[in-house]
């Protein structure tokens, strides 16, 4: 148990673990079938794609397509070019890349195999904005959706019915290719339609509903964006015979990330309560939660007994108040820090296992009991920052952030409460 005596680099060694176990090269090629033969496109999205492309090209070799990525995330590919934009909001590079994607699918015939790589992020640098709607609007929609709190989910439903490549149109815009979508999940759930808004996937969802997500979270929207929800959308339904050729196929996804830093977890000697890898809600809302059940287990720890793991994944939000930086995983160890107040022997991290909180390139923080005594040595408010959602800005200040570059993947967050009993604190 040599480890417990340096909490964060045990938790940080935790935290690389599950990124390591999601990466594509270790994973996609036992997704692949042979390569096709006949024509062969590779088209792909998100954070963790460019990777997937790396990946496709180690076991097939050279091939025709295109890929969108995040800026910072490209990978070298032989034949399939690798293009960067922006994330989380989209940005005309993205723009551009998307229009020669769906020129290149228009192209595809009854004989031809498209491969689509897709991962979290991908509502991002997918951009095809709906009839009506330019590439400004839609970009303040994605803002506004981003500092509203809203879960997900419901962002994604917006994000489809503004869209010509969402909620399964990127799929259509194939047919009658054959296609075969893989996907690494960052969403809770790991539901295909909801991963990077479902390109390759049906969607039953209403331009109705997109119309009361605006409401629901207070989205102030341009005119324009509100008169494209009146119209009928392009989101094709399931079943639609433009899907009928489309398999899907989720490749890694947070549970196996959880699983394996559960696996090194008990080998190091924690009994690991899982709390799941789904879990939603306001970071600092879930914070407190996860500070009482900490505070609850240390209180029954007696000397002797193993140190325990509380371990969970999901995606949290933010509803952001403050002018200031910070994403959830940030925000979520803050309130933790707060809502524990130098409890003895709790430490933890939070992280996002692409590399990217909120929109800083950090992944996230670590805390430990000494945690907001060191903040307030330095001059710093804890309660005042979290209150300005300034969280990585308090740990930067702290030297307690995790910056692990990018990480080539995406299976969600990835957050670890390590209990110590009294012997060890």
């Amino acid at each position: 148990m040599t480890q417990m005596h340096n909490p964060s680099a045990f938790l940080r060694s935790l935290f690389a673990r599950a990124v390591e176990v999601a990466d594509p090269m270790r994973s996609l090629a036992l997704h692949l079938p042979q390569k096709p033969a006949g024509r062969v496109v590779v088209i792909g999205a998100g954070k963790a794609s460019a990777r997937m492309a790396e990946a496709v090209e180690a076991a097939w070799g050279s091939c025709e397509g295109l890929v969108i990525t995040r800026y910072g995330y490209a990978r070298p590919c032989r034949g399939i070019e690798i293009v960067e934009a922006a994330h989380p909001v989209p940005d005309a590079a993205g723009a551009a890349a998307t229009a020669r994607m769906l020129d290149l699918l228009a192209g595809c015939g009854e004989d031809d195999f498209v491969l689509a790589l897709i991962s979290g992020g991908a509502s991002a640098l997918l951009v095809a904005p709906s009839d009506g709607v330019s590439l400004a609007q839609k970009q303040a929609v994605n803002a506004a959706l981003l500092a509203s709190g809203a879960p997900i989910g419901q962002m994604n439903v917006l994000r489809k019915h503004l869209s010509r490549v969402k909620g399964g149109q990127l799929a259509a815009a194939a047919f009658p290719a054959r296609m075969l979508c893989l996907m690494i999940s960052d969403v809770p759930g790991d539901d295909p339609a909801a991963i990077g808004s479902g390109p390759t996937v049906g969607d039953t969802t209403t331009a109705e509903d997109a119309r009361t997500i605006l409401d629901r979270w207070g989205i102030d929207a341009p005119e324009a964006v509100r008169q494209a929800l009146e119209r009928p959308t392009g989101v094709i339904p399931p079943g639609d015979v433009r899907l009928a050729r489309v398999e899907n196929r989720v490749i890694a996804a947070p549970a196996q990330s959880l699983a394996a830093a559960a696996h090194d977890a008990e080998a190091a000697g924690c009994a690991v309560r899982m709390l799941g890898d789904a879990l939603e809600g306001e970071a600092r809302d879930v914070a407190r939660d996860q500070a009482r059940m900490a505070r609850g287990v240390a209180a029954g720890l007696r000397p002797g007994d193993a140190p325990v793991l509380l371990l969970s994944g999901g995606e949290l939000t933010v509803t952001r108040r403050g002018t200031g930086i910070g994403g959830p995983n940030a925000e979520f160890c803050l309130a933790l820090a707060l809502a524990l107040d130098g409890a003895a022997g709790i430490h933890a991290i939070a992280c996002d296992t692409d590399g990217v909180d909120g929109a800083a390139e950090v992944a996230g923080a670590v805390i430990g009991p000494q945690t907001l005594a060191e903040a307030r040595r330095l001059g710093l408010d804890p309660e005042a920052e979290l209150a300005a959602n300034n969280a990585h800005g308090f740990f930067g200040a702290i030297d307690a952030q995790v910056v692990p570059g990018p990480t080539l993947t995406n299976v969600n967050d990835f957050r670890a409460i390590l209990i110590l009993p009294p012997q060890t604190r």
